[in-house]
């Protein structure tokens, strides 16, 4: 399936950097030790995956992440019954998988999926932690080293997309955001090498445009377009440009708006 990513975390490399935001990572580890389920609410790229990434990378534990979707089933997290060679062969799917083998199974955007995905996961995330698989007969009880992970974004929610309050009950929960200043420009530095005058600048811009959240724009810049604009920069891109290819115009589609966003652009890197 192309919505599934699986990254073999298990194996000493090199550590992904995260900047923590607060006691996630001890909240994390309890939820580890005692086998508990754990739901990440934040806005788009305020960090999220980067902390599963980096938990899973310390823990030793396989990643199998599925950005979820409208069409997703509970079959393609499950699994299927494929036709090769003549006969019919069963393919775990990546929830199946993470049961099986133990590791993180990450389910990004969950309230994105069918609703059916939602039967599915229950019986994991209580004391039970159990897989029925109707298709093959089996009842798959998840080892010691198993996490079911989610994530959404509450700002995305509506009637239509919204997680039921009995299914997040079910999970140990945590909410995200974007880093304090100086935080999210140490990781602008980190991760693209530019100098700290030019993060500083660009957090300030990032921050002014999330202030327009919910007026001119559907959703603040996130840290990953910090990060895609930086490269730039540092490629030897002029700022202005940089800017408008790698934080405005993927914020809106508005002519207007983009015009009013390399406003702000230009008051933040003007004297550049």
């Amino acid at each position: 399936m192309n919505n599934l990513t699986t990254i073999d975390t298990s194996a000493a490399g090199s550590a992904a950097f995260y900047q923590p935001q607060g006691n996630e990572e001890a909240l994390f580890m309890h939820a580890y030790e005692h086998q508990l389920p754990v739901l990440l609410k934040g806005p788009t790229g305020c960090g999220k995956t980067r902390f599963i990434s980096y938990m899973a990378e310390k823990l030793g534990l396989p990643l199998h992440t599925v950005a979820c979707h409208d069409d997703l089933s509970a079959s393609d997290l499950v699994g299927r019954h494929l036709i090769g060679d003549g006969c019919t062969v069963w393919s775990d799917g990546p929830l199946t998988r993470a049961v099986r083998e133990g590791g993180i199974c990450y389910l990004d955007e969950v309230v994105e999926a069918r609703k059916d995905t939602t039967v599915v996961i229950h019986p994991l995330t209580d004391d039970r932690r159990i897989l029925p698989i109707d298709r093959t007969g089996e009842v798959l009880e998840a080892p010691d080293n198993f996490m079911l992970i989610v994530s959404y974004n509450p700002g995305y929610q509506n009637v239509l997309k919204g997680m039921k309050p009995s299914t997040r009950q079910r999970f140990l929960s945590m909410s995200f955001d974007y880093l304090p200043a100086a935080e999210e420009t140490a990781v602008i530095v980190h991760e693209t090498g530019v100098d700290e005058a030019i993060a500083t600048r660009l957090v300030a811009l990032a921050n002014s445009l999330r202030e327009l959240k919910d007026q001119d724009l559907e959703e603040g810049a996130s840290t990953r377009l910090l990060v895609y604009t930086a490269t730039l920069i540092a490629a030897g891109f002029d700022p202005l440009q940089a800017c408008r290819a790698g934080m405005i115009e993927p914020l809106t589609d508005d002519a207007q708006t983009v015009v009013g966003l390399m406003e702000l652009a230009q008051a933040t890197f003007g004297a550049a």
